[in-house]
């Protein structure tokens, strides 16, 4: 079974300053002449942190990660003006200039997932490659699969626990309220309110592993801001119309797209990565691989989910080897 390569160090740290006050945090590391990746964290909300550069071989590839508006090393952190998915997709576009990238792999799991899904339709012309993880199509049922009704039923001990933080009327939307109380003027009622969404959806995301999930927060403030980014987004179902992804998917490029997804997934539904597969093949594009890992569940870290990704990473770096990459 594949681990994760050895640690290394950024060979490049830089800020990419917009004008409407946002400074987005991205780095380099690896081969300053590979293959370059961008790697497209999840949430959204969370943030990339030094093991996504282990994904892949820093002999092969140039990886480029960075942190979406808002979220970890980015600033303001939480700030969700001027934050939308859009906003996002022109922060990465401006990175690819900036580094004067022409085309380059997108590597993405679950909110990061449908974030490559969207830069792949937009930005067709400087894509190589697409490798997906847990795919997230932000559609309305696949966020009430996970906070109305779906999960609940699988985990109802857990979901009586988190629903019984909240009074009868303000559980008829819990995105709304979670919204209200993360955006209160009162910090106790933010945190209480980021506490509880957390712990629910840490059981779900980790139900696959071993041991009883605990909530652990080692900064409270950037714990607030992640469900300030993250309701911010769901409330305003991510800025994109229903179902956009599927019905844009004749606009992805006919290159090699690799779509992992563990089949004990209870946060993404494997039936999202089957969609966009059928898509993509329904569209003619051959390239299309779909890999259910039986063993895992959503998280990149599960060892299961390690040896698939990285399979992945080495079997693209094989087929990309030839093409040539700057501008």
């Amino acid at each position: 079974m594949r681990e994760l390569y050895p640690e290394l160090e950024a060979f490049s740290i830089n800020i990419l300053e917009s004008d409407s006050g946002h400074s987005v945090y991205f780095e380099q590391s690896g081969n300053e002449s590979g293959i370059p990746v961008i790697f497209f964290h999840g949430g959204p909300g969370s943030g990339c942190n030094e093991n996504h550069r282990r994904y892949f071989n820093p002999e092969k590839y140039r990886t480029i990660l960075f942190d979406q508006r808002g979220c970890n090393r980015s600033t303001p952190n939480g700030l969700v003006e001027n934050n939308t998915t859009q906003d996002i997709l022109e922060d990465i576009e401006c990175i690819r200039k900036k580094l004067k990238i022409e085309k380059w792999l997108l590597f993405g799991g679950s909110w990061g997932a449908t974030l490559a899904l969207l830069y792949a339709e937009q930005y067709s012309n400087h894509v190589t490659g697409i490798i997906l993880r847990g795919t997230f199509l932000a559609r309305q049922c696949d966020f009430d699969w996970f906070a109305k009704s779906g999960a609940n039923k699988i985990f109802p001990d857990y979901w009586l626990e988190f629903i019984s933080c909240f009074s009868d009327d303000e559980k008829t939307n819990l995105v709304d309220t979670i919204y209200e109380k993360v955006f209160s003027d009162d910090r106790n009622i933010q945190l209480e309110a980021a506490k509880t969404w957390s712990l629910w959806a840490g059981r779900v995301v980790t139900h696959s592993l071993s041991g009883e999930y605990i909530l652990e927060i080692e900064d409270e403030d950037k714990l607030i801001n992640e469900v300030k980014i993250e309701m911010h987004y769901a409330k305003n179902k991510y800025f994109i119309m229903e179902n956009q992804i599927l019905e844009n998917s004749s606009k992805i490029p006919n290159v090699p797209v690799s779509i992992i997804h563990g089949r004990k997934d209870l946060t993404c539904l494997p039936e999202s990565s089957w969609s966009v597969h059928q898509a993509l093949i329904d569209s003619n594009k051959k390239n299309s691989k779909l890999v259910i890992v039986s063993d895992a569940g959503h998280l990149a870290s599960e060892p299961a989910m390690i040896d698939a990704l990285i399979t992945e990473t080495d079997e693209m770096a094989n087929i990309l080897a030839n093409l040539t990459y700057s501008t």
